[in-house]
């Protein structure tokens, strides 16, 4: 099929004070947030007396982080269902259909607090559909990351692409604030006893907006044909894979879901671990706006590289500084950093690099991966703050420095490019027999357009050459 267009074109806009363009942001910008909202959501109902004696654990149990994981896993499922939805039917049906399905997952965490006897809730298996709702609700947010992206990537120019999908992901730490916030108020308005479970945002209907996906050609691109070497796609989806990887790395996922835990660790009490996860929250909203503000001018690939290299030395002084307010600063400026540096980047990337014909399937792949990775993570982290303490940053540092190099070695600029031109990388990298950006096609694929000669000299004398 041939690629959608990369602009928009024409047409009215359904609210009058808002251009189409606009209107694709806020709509695409509306759905992401609920990755956000359910990050809040779970943040501070970790720490919540009421729920954790509905759920009949205790706060130190593993199996609070098995009930944070395994929504990872409905999103793998859900990326690899809506992906061929969205190729088969379109884009908009198939988000519709992830949003009825996070709704369906939510009502589900929802009844789960309903005391039935009025002492024990579900005699006893509460804890079982509170699980089920949260892998139903992955499955349509996980649909909803990896169509999206791609929805939104297909209706920008080749040089606003980040700056839509950073102003997306700002609304997804918006959708985070939020949850936490509300959250946060009704258990301070009526006590611990009050158990909180998210429900996903309304969306309007888009009825004018340009069709992106049309019916696919004939030469189809198959799973295997990305992930087995020697696939026509293998390349550009080990660069996706390994850029959720490394986001993983970096490490924050614990800090977003565990932030009041974190916050305990540094010597604060309860309470004011969590209003300082909501500042927290706060300062990660207005800071993202520095990351669309950046990402179409420096590119995806010295963000992330400096992001990684800022994280690398700024976590290792948490050990050092483990008391209230450095330990908290320097937490702050943690979340900023990776706000800017790796929220949105990895998840532009994936739609860049693909031809039309796996393009979705590509996005699907990058939110497996974040599933996966994020299970591991958020499985794990609750064991290593009770055995490292805060010395599980210092193991961050190290992951953030394989992070930082990986990506300055390995991942190609892919901004102010069109989706042929970066295709044009894998093309090189074949021919030349190598992988390292630097040496294909000369090194053009190092920086934006027109800027990787001489932008790159900051980056080889921290990495090497």
């Amino acid at each position: 099929m041939p690629n959608p267009p990369s602009k928009m074109k024409g047409g009215s806009s359904l609210l009058p004070l808002l251009s189409k363009k606009n209107e694709i942001v806020l709509f695409s910008s509306t759905a992401i947030a609920l990755y956000g909202y359910d990050q809040g959501m779970m943040s501070l109902i970790n720490t919540n007396n009421s729920y954790l004696h509905t759920m009949q654990i205790s706060e130190e149990s593993s199996i609070v982080g098995i009930i944070v994981s395994i929504y990872y896993l409905g999103c793998t499922l859900g990326a690899v269902v809506a992906s061929r939805f969205a190729d088969k039917r379109g884009r908009k049906p198939s988000i519709f259909l992830c949003l009825a399905t996070t709704s369906a997952g939510n009502i589900l965490m929802f009844i789960s607090g309903l005391s039935m006897s009025g002492s024990s809730p579900w005699s006893g298996a509460a804890i079982w559909v509170l699980a089920a709702g949260r892998v139903i609700m992955g499955l349509g947010v996980g649909g909803i990351d990896a169509v999206i992206p791609v929805y939104s990537s297909e209706l920008s120019s080749d040089g606003a692409r980040g700056k839509a999908l950073a102003q997306e992901f700002q609304m997804n730490i918006f959708g985070l604030l939020m949850a936490y916030g509300i959250n946060l108020g009704v258990t301070i308005a009526f006590g611990n006893r009050i158990n909180g479970h998210g429900d996903s945002p309304l969306f309007r209907d888009l009825e004018e907006l340009e069709k992106v996906q049309e019916e696919e050609s004939d030469k189809q691109v198959g799973y295997k044909d990305m992930l087995l070497p020697g696939g026509s796609q293998f390349h550009p989806s080990m660069v996706t894979v390994m850029g959720q990887v490394n986001q993983a790395l970096t490490g924050y996922g614990a800090v977003s879901v565990y932030g009041p835990q974190i916050f305990k660790l540094l010597g604060f009490q309860t309470r004011k671990a969590e209003y300082l996860t909501l500042g927290n929250y706060i300062s990660y909203f207005f800071m993202m706006t520095f990351a669309w503000l950046t990402v179409d001018v420096l590119g995806r690939r010295k963000l992330m590289v400096w992001g990684a290299i800022s994280l690398a030395q700024d976590y290792p002084s948490i050990p050092d500084l483990a008391v209230e307010i450095p330990g908290s600063v320097t937490l702050f400026i943690a979340t900023a950093i990776f706000g800017i540096g790796w929220l949105s980047t990895v998840w532009l990337i994936p739609t860049e690099i693909y031809p039309s014909t796996s393009r979705a399937q590509g996005s699907a792949i990058s939110v497996i991966i974040w599933g996966i990775a994020n299970f591991a993570i958020t499985l794990l982290t609750p064991i290593g703050f009770n055995n490292l303490k805060f010395w599980l940053f210092a193991v961050f540092s190290v992951t953030n420095a394989f992070a930082g190099w990986w990506t300055w070695r390995y991942s190609l600029e892919s901004g102010g490019r069109s989706f042929e031109e970066n295709q044009e990388f894998f093309e090189s990298a074949e021919k030349e027999g190598s992988w390292v950006v630097s040496r294909v096609d000369d090194g053009r694929f190092e920086g934006m357009p027109g800027k990787q000669s001489g932008d790159d000299e900051d980056e080889e004398s921290a990495f090497g050459k």
